[in-house]
């Protein structure tokens, strides 16, 4: 006995057999039910989504014997004749080798006689943004006056190509693209009903590979059948694919974790034996963080076969959520500009040093006995300074004493804090400790930067440097003191007061005032660091 295909075999005849497209399918149910049937309908969207099988049905639901409705029997002989594709009044038409006005003149020639068989006769057009221009105008004049007895069923991947005469006389519905969970959910379905074994994470490949299309999903799935001698195995799919493995994936994320350039360097030129896609590896490693942070904000999340929760989990423990991020970030515009690098391998191993460069407090640490030649002279540059020194002299055994929190400004510049976490920290006010709590205030306008996982770092960056566990409270609302950041920003703005007042005072530039009615442009002075 011949074998069929799985998209052949599972296409489905019944709406309540269609995955996803709710939108259209409860619209021509509403109109089927009512008796307003449109007398021309325009299917749109991508390959693999349901246009045609969407067409079909509707046929039958315009021609089954018990009666025009939404849920044909599928037992009827119009109904079955359908289904076979040999159904008189059905005529179905692919555009794309019927081109010629000729063909189409000919196809419309029988439109004015009653059907033979069924209700209605029904035209089928797929790819119907291929007809030529002269098809269009013999279609659109039919279109235009049809026979009560005629409906028109029009599908295409390209709807920009129609005439706007032509999408004026039809009813429009645009297909979506499926999603990879539904995808997964209707493979995992037939898999059951076909009696094939199948793992999870294999399924979950094969619907991420299938972009989109419910067509081209079950297509590979065929494939990965054929590759993996009747079973579904997730390491059958990989090699199909050519897709890395996630433990690989997974291990690079935890390497970026650890900070470590050497070790991560060594990992990544160890793939290279697999002759990975590194423009797949990069979205496999983006794909990942996106679930650690949904992980990280939402706790209950479950992740997916791929991504198991457990996974999820550790590497939610190990990773910063600004550091998830920030790799998340560079992973895509390193996908983006690997076909610029001079390989995609050097692409790939700068996108991963990339990360960990501009990763906060990931420069690399002062060494023992280093000296600098100039202190910074700006205060973001002393606090820079400060935290690299602070660093350097906690790892090197070196004890600088407790940190004065009393006097806030200096005690951020010693906390080895990057990123949102300084930025946190600096809009904030010392209150008061009480035993292990360090109290703070923030200012309200930084509201949102109060967030469980920022306030968490700086209580552990408080805890190096203090020498003991504590935890930090922070607060809404304003206080009598300064924050460091308002402290920034007051002295940028008394700089550059101090340089309008110098060019304004100067010798110079009022003589070119006087002489030239010259202007000094005020707002165009920046004070010189």
């Amino acid at each position: 006995m011949s074998y069929t295909a799985l998209a052949r075999k599972w296409r489905p005849r019944r709406f309540d057999e269609l995955t996803g497209q709710e939108h259209v399918l409860q619209a021509l149910s509403n109109a089927l039910a009512t008796n307003r049937v449109h007398h021309a309908f325009l299917f749109t969207g991508t390959r693999g989504v349901g246009k045609t099988t969407i067409a079909r049905i509707l046929a039958k639901c315009l021609n089954c014997e018990t009666g025009m409705t939404a849920t044909p029997c599928g037992e009827c002989a119009s109904c079955r004749e359908i289904d076979e594709g040999r159904f008189v009044d059905l005529i179905e038409v692919d555009a794309a080798s019927r081109t010629k006005v000729d063909d189409t003149r000919e196809l419309l020639d029988n439109v004015q006689y009653a059907p033979t068989r069924g209700r209605y006769k029904v035209y089928l057009i797929d790819e119907v943004h291929m007809l030529s221009a002269h098809s269009f105008n013999a279609l659109l004049k039919t279109l235009e006056e049809p026979p009560p007895h005629v409906k028109f069923l029009l599908a295409t991947t390209d709807p920009q190509k129609l005439p706007v005469t032509v999408l004026s006389r039809c009813l429009q519905f645009n297909l979506k693209r499926l999603s990879v969970g539904l995808i997964t959910e209707r493979m995992k379905y037939i898999l059951g009903a076909e009696k094939i074994a199948f793992e999870p994470a294999a399924v979950r490949l094969v619907a991420q590979a299938a972009d989109g299309s419910m067509r081209d999903g079950l297509s590979l799935l065929d494939q990965l059948l054929a590759f993996g001698g009747g079973e579904a195995s997730e390491t059958a799919a990989r090699a199909m694919l050519a897709t890395v493995d996630r433990k690989q994936v997974v291990r690079i994320a935890q390497l970026l974790g650890d900070g470590d350039p050497g070790a991560l360097l060594e990992y990544a030129r160890a793939l290279d034996e697999w002759a990975p896609d590194y423009g797949d590896v990069l979205d496999a490693l983006a794909t990942l963080l996106v679930r650690v942070a949904m992980k990280q904000a939402l706790p209950a999340f479950e992740g997916d076969e791929l991504h198991p929760a457990e996974l999820l989990a550790e590497l939610a423990a190990q990773l910063a959520a600004e550091d998830v991020q920030l790799f998340y970030q560079t992973a895509i515009l390193g996908r983006r500009d690997l076909a610029y690098a001079p390989d995609p391998r050097t692409g790939f191993e700068m996108t991963l040093l990339r990360m960990l460069a501009f990763k906060p407090g990931g420069a690399e640490p002062l060494t023992a006995g280093t000296t600098t030649a100039a202190q910074p002279t700006s205060p973001r540059g002393a606090a820079a300074q400060g935290s690299t020194t602070r660093s350097s002299a906690s790892r090197g055994g070196v004890t600088s004493g407790p940190l004065a929190l009393a006097d806030w400004g200096a005690a951020l510049a010693a906390l080895d804090l990057g990123g949102a976490a300084r930025q946190l920290a600096s809009n904030c006010t010392f209150v008061g400790r009480e035993g292990a709590l360090v109290k703070l205030a923030l200012d309200p306008a930084q509201a949102m930067l109060r967030t469980p996982a920022l306030v968490e770092r700086l209580a552990q960056s408080l805890t190096r440097h203090l020498g003991e566990n504590v935890k930090v409270e922070i607060t809404i609302g304003e206080t009598a003191l300064e924050t460091p950041a308002r402290a920034i920003e007051r002295a940028a703005e008394n700089s550059l007061e101090n340089a309008r007042r110098s060019l304004e005072s100067d010798p110079t530039i009022q003589a070119f005032q006087e002489k030239f009615g010259a202007t000094l442009r005020t707002d165009s002075v920046k004070p010189n660091h």
